[in-house]
């Protein structure tokens, strides 16, 4: 369902007017790091002069987690098409501060193994810090979008069992290394990512007596999620035929705690008779290969392409995307045999997503209204405590979300989290966020009147209605708590 901001508002129960008279007495930071930024590069503030979101910011809301001043800079440099063919080459992209920020986040560059030997809490929180620091701070902006895209994709709940200790294993291992690749090297990364075999049980999944019955479970959600999707014409009888064709992968047989961190095959435990998969025959006495064929059988189905250009297309286009935009994102799906940024580059090159008609049309979900706040603001934050407290009383906490279909892209699940993001906008500028500083004053201070300030956060110019609410001392809380803050 598509919500337009007048409906937004009413769903909501306050609205602009409501967050103004909730910000009364809101006193703001002064730091430098972005006064210090606009003061050398003067040019670098210009807002937005049409009522209309520009075209730039429409970019940078989709293909980053919002615009900086950096971002924007560069976007008028090099134009809108280049910068969107070099974040589809993010190895090419030197993104040496940002991995530095992150290089003393120790554990999650820990061999999988070793990992067991940390603090499962502790790892869970780094994993989460890594996630947010990278949102902010990389070039790699639309790399990062799609390992968030990936992550609920292929979710994983970082509390089952193992999970605690693998998590971020496969986070960086399947995910990141993944996220701009082939399609089909995400799925087998996938499904034998020891993370993945505990979450959905396929370390169980054996057939060593006839009369066993294999274990359904990673299956069922390779097809109704990772790959086809529901509806898409798979049967009962294909996901216990996949299951078969499945069985025997697991982990080594050791005595020691960290024996979850090696995946092996083990052939006695598998199902080595002759199997049909989505009316394809998988021949007897496979053994390991069957899980190749698998793979290959899913991702090349037509309805594999479908689905994926869907989920791409609700993400970057639209909660309901033109018929005519998935068919041809689909195509270039297949065209390219997966290959995930040919795939994005069609999409970004369509008509559908550079209509007027979709810019500003997506509700953020939590993640991406803070770090976009945090961003647009020039925000220093070291991504702890504060910030995850935030995005988990949001409800979108990395990580923690309990079944496999990952957090919902739909803008109604998210509706009920506006009081939060009003506190948050409040605590960011008033400097309540340990760890966390904007340079409020700098900010309206190069931007007079503040509503030019609220344009750059938004894309366009505000309107004779928001400029009078935005007039006070507390303009810059207002901007982001505003409706034309919460889309993108």
């Amino acid at each position: 369902m598509r919500f337009t901001r007048r409906q937004f508002v009413k769903v909501s129960g306050a609205g602009l007017a409501g967050a103004a008279t909730a910000l009364v007495g809101c006193d703001d930071v002064v730091t430098q790091q972005l006064a210090q930024a606009l003061e050398d590069n003067p040019n670098a503030f210009q807002p937005p002069r049409g009522k209309d979101i520009d075209v730039a910011t429409h970019v940078l809301n989709r293909c980053a987690f919002g615009p900086t001043v950096r971002d924007e800079q560069s976007i008028r440099e090099i134009g809108v098409e280049q910068w969107i063919e070099q974040q589809l080459r993010p190895l090419q992209i030197r993104d040496r501060a940002c991995d530095w920020r992150c290089m003393g986040i120790e554990s999650i560059h820990l061999p999988t193994a070793e990992m067991y030997e940390c603090n499962e809490q502790r790892l869970l929180f780094d994993l989460t810090r890594n996630k947010i620091l990278r949102a902010v701070y990389s070039k790699r902006q639309l790399f990062e979008v799609m390992v968030d895209h990936w992550t609920d994709q292929f979710n994983i709940v970082a509390f089952k069992q193992d999970c605690r200790w693998l998590k971020p294993a496969e986070d960086r291992d399947v995910i990141r290394a993944h996220a701009l690749g082939r399609f089909r090297d995400l799925v087998r990364a996938s499904a034998t990512s020891a993370a993945m075999l505990i979450y959905l049980d396929g370390h169980d999944n054996k057939v060593i007596e006839p009369a066993d019955r294999p274990n359904e479970n990673y299956a069922r959600e390779l097809l109704e999620l990772h790959t086809m999707g529901v509806g898409s014409g798979y049967t009962q009888h294909d996901i216990v035929e996949i299951a078969r064709c499945l069985s025997g992968w697991t982990y080594e047989n050791s005595p020691f705690r960290f024996r979850a961190a090696t995946v092996v095959f083990d052939p006695s435990r598998h199902d080595n008779g002759a199997k049909q998969v989505l009316g394809v025959a998988v021949p007897a006495r496979g053994g390991a290969d069957d899980l190749e064929r698998v793979i290959d059988i899913v991702c090349d189905h037509p309805e594999t392409a479908r689905y994926q250009a869907r989920r791409l297309c609700r993400r970057f286009i639209a909660d309901e995307p033109p018929a005519d935009a998935v068919n041809q994102i689909a195509k270039a799906f297949t065209n390219s045999s997966g290959d995930i940024a040919a795939t994005l580059r069609e999409l970004f090159r369509s008509d559908a997503f550079r209509a007027a008609e979709h810019r500003g049309s997506l509700l953020k979900r939590p993640f991406d209204f803070v770090i976009s706040a945090l961003r647009v603001t020039g925000s220093s934050t070291d991504g702890r405590s504060p910030i995850m407290d935030a995005l988990e009383r949001m409800g979108h906490a990395p990580h923690q979300y309990p079944t496999p279909d990952g957090y919902p892209m739909e803008a109604a699940p998210w509706l009920g989290t506006m009081l939060w993001r009003w506190k948050f906008a409040i605590a960011l500028v008033r400097g309540e966020l340990s760890g966390t500083t904007v340079s409020a004053d700098g900010l309206v201070g190069c931007a007079t009147p503040v509503d030019q300030l609220a344009g750059r956060a938004w894309g366009r110019t505000a309107s004779d209605t928001e400029k009078e609410l935005l007039a006070g001392h507390d303009g810059l809380t207002l901007a982001l708590a505003a409706p034309a803050f919460m889309f993108h």
